[in-house]
């Protein structure tokens, strides 16, 4: 039987896996109601600079989080929350209201990411792995090591076995397991069913436990009917 991610960092099982930090250099900003959301979209597809601006602040930092946690790594973070934001400004006259605005541009990010992983160089990845994954064993039996750098390789060694999974479980898993989003949320972002996203999540848990027992982070599950 499948576990849940919390699974993956049970303390008995393992030295905790980081939570990755998704938080953007922002200050918070106080959603705004979904009509004045409407408004505002409305007035910006009439080309109002103003209207783009509030719903881009109001964004920003959803957006930001978003980014972070599908690409998994700081440098590129900025230029892709960019991006998406551009994309989303030549395409609001797209925008048909079938979903919420914040699900339509969360959607966008999704392909902006998407589009990242499939440029990056496959032996780039392969080697940034197998550095990180020397750097966690070499310092994991040392008490002096720096636990942040630790726990920073280790991120590193979680997204380049994420970078392995096909795109569409490496999607569903990060949505539902990582940034946390609801089954509906995360399902209307990808276009696909809950119950599709479902099967998508249990089969990138699978694979990635088993690649992270490889590694010694989690002990392997007991067989079924075993005492």
């Amino acid at each position: 039987m499948d576990r849940p991610l919390a699974s993956l960092t049970d303390p008995s099982e393992v030295t905790p896996l980081p939570r990755v930090n998704t938080e953007p250099r922002v200050q918070p900003l106080r959603r705004a109601p979904a009509t004045d959301v409407d408004l505002l979209v409305e007035a910006a597809r009439t080309g109002r600079t103003d209207a783009w601006a509030q719903l881009y602040q109001l964004y920003f930092e959803s957006v930001f989080r978003h980014v972070r946690y599908l690409a998994g790594e700081q440098a590129a973070v900025e230029d892709l929350v960019q991006e998406t934001f551009a994309r989303a400004l030549v395409s609001l006259r797209d925008f048909d209201n079938r979903s919420a605005f914040s699900t339509w541009l969360h959607g966008i990010a999704v392909n902006v990411v998407r589009n990242h992983w499939r440029s990056q160089s496959s032996t780039a990845l392969a080697h940034d792995r197998l550095r990180a994954m020397n750097t966690v064993r070499e310092a994991a039996p040392s008490a002096d090591v720096d636990r942040n750098h630790l726990a920073r390789e280790r991120a590193r060694v979680v997204y380049a076995l994420l970078a392995e999974l096909p795109e569409h479980l490496r999607e569903a898993f990060v949505l539902r397991d990582l940034e946390g989003l609801p089954p509906a949320e995360a399902a209307a972002q990808l276009g696909i069913s809950p119950g599709n996203l479902a099967v998508r999540a249990t089969r990138a848990r699978q694979r990635l436990r088993g690649e992270l027992e490889k590694l010694g982070w989690l002990a392997p599950l007991p067989e079924e009917g075993a005492s």
